[in-house]
């Protein structure tokens, strides 16, 4: 085989693939729209044709606590997919390889036990808080009652 021959891919396959899934999308698309229902009732026109009348904003305010578990969460799933695909390469990468996926999935230990300590894991009422309020409220009932 020369040196210098270029090799061609055909493109055809690929085209004939997108042209498919635009056709079957197509068609889906086509397909609810005529065989869908039609009506307009009073509320369908509302946000979630749920039936109930909206009150307040939409614009709420979330906790700071909420942002950074969404972070964390983002991180480790990031990292998830290094260890998916240090999992690809096992048997390519050996014992090297799998000696930095057992510092990197320790390293990934540490700082979830280092988040969980400083409490940032902790978005909810503490189960204690939410037995004393119970406590206090069912006292409260029995005296009154």
């Amino acid at each position: 085989m020369p040196e210098n021959e270029i090799h061609t891919i055909p493109l055809w396959p690929l085209l004939l693939y997108a042209s498919i899934v635009v056709v079957l999308l197509a068609a889906i698309l086509f397909l609810s729209y005529i065989l869908g229902q039609h009506h307009r009732d009073r509320d369908t026109g509302k946000p979630y044709e749920g039936g109930i009348e909206q009150t307040g904003s939409a614009r709420l305010r979330f906790s700071a606590q909420f942002y950074l578990v969404a972070m964390l969460f983002v991180i480790f799933d990031v990292e998830a997919v290094f260890i998916m695909l240090w999992a690809l390469g096992f048997y390519e990468l050996g014992w090297a390889g799998y000696v930095g996926a057992a510092i990197f999935i320790g390293q990934l230990v540490v700082v979830l036990i280092y988040e969980w300590g400083i409490g940032a894991l902790d978005i909810g009422a503490d189960a204690n808080e939410i037995l004393k309020v119970y406590k206090r409220k069912t006292m409260a009932k029995g005296l009154k009652g």
